[in-house]
């Protein structure tokens, strides 16, 4: 198995791709060790000192560290563990206990279109760059939006978020003021 690395706009951040699926819907973002006990590979890379955090896409896992480590040291035990977990067959994400509440459906118009927008153009962008954006609502004229992966911490999101997301929702839908990051 070889596995890939590309660095992200993050320094702290670094994407891993094992050239496999990793997620087959969906993305999961684990910003410590507790909230990592429903997958086994991000459990395991939390294990490795200096990680602190990790984020899992289609194909590819994104791992930030801590500032007192450094690349060099990190990035061996990170493949190791990559590898290891790949090979023994185990599964990235448990089996969820309760079924997730569907998505509400009645969503207006204003909103289907900024969703529509951040899945064909925003989120496949930022995905290259080993993270995501969820969209958490509109508000007053307001986008609030949750940055995971590489651009949670980033330090060029903020220029992400206004002057690219901000200016294209802006352009295409006049109703949209402001997009403001929510943690």
């Amino acid at each position: 198995m070889f596995i890939q690395t590309e660095t992200t706009p993050n320094p702290a951040t670094l994407k891993f791709l094992p050239g496999r699926e990793v997620m087959s819907s969906g993305t999961a973002d684990f910003a410590d060790r507790s909230a990592a006990a429903r997958s086994p590979l991000a459990e395991r890379l939390f294990e490795v000192e200096g990680v602190a955090g990790v984020f899992l896409g289609s194909d590819f896992v994104t791992v930030t560290k801590t500032a007192a480590k450094d690349w060099y040291v990190l990035k061996p035990a990170i493949l190791g563990t990559i590898m290891e977990h790949f090979t023994s067959g185990r599964p990235v994400l448990l089996p969820a206990e309760g079924a997730a509440p569907a998505e509400a459906g009645d969503d207006d118009e204003i909103v289907v279109q900024i969703k529509e927008l951040l899945d064909t153009r925003v989120r496949p962008a930022v995905a290259q760059d080993g993270g995501d954006i969820v969209f958490h609502g509109f508000e007053d004229g307001v986008v609030y939006l949750h940055m995971q992966g590489s651009c949670a911490g980033c330090p060029s999101s903020t220029a992400t978020l206004k002057s690219g997301i901000e200016n294209m929702l802006r352009h295409y839908i006049p109703e949209v003021q402001e997009v403001r990051a929510v943690m």
